[in-house]
């Protein structure tokens, strides 16, 4: 587990995704978030510092079910295409995050 602020972090990695002009920040459920095209794919859920990536459902299961992620799943409902990241980790993060990016552009 990283001492490194969580926030900083997310942001820090951001900063370098902009330099795609389809990457901008918004807000998403009361969070700042990224978008790519408009639609949303990536946050930080301050409530806990997990990193919230949206992937194919395949990936978010695989994620889950190998103990590196949980299932998103604000006010009880389960975002099937969403996985929260409660490991502070700037390499796997960083990963993810284009991961996200990437799924979020082809569709």
């Amino acid at each position: 587990m990283s001492s490194q602020d969580p926030d900083k972090l997310f942001w820090e990695i951001a900063e370098n995704m902009y330099s795609d002009p389809s990457v901008k920040e918004g807000t998403m459920m009361g969070f700042k978030c990224l978008r790519v095209n408009g639609d949303f794919f990536a946050t930080l859920d301050h409530r806990n510092n997990a990193l919230i990536v949206k992937l194919p459902k395949s990936r978010v299961s695989e994620l889950v079910e190998n103990g590196q992620g949980s299932p998103f799943a604000p006010n009880g409902r389960v975002f099937k295409e969403w996985v929260s990241i409660n490991e502070i980790d700037k390499k796997r993060w960083k990963q993810l995050l284009n991961e996200a990016k990437e799924f979020v552009s082809s569709r």
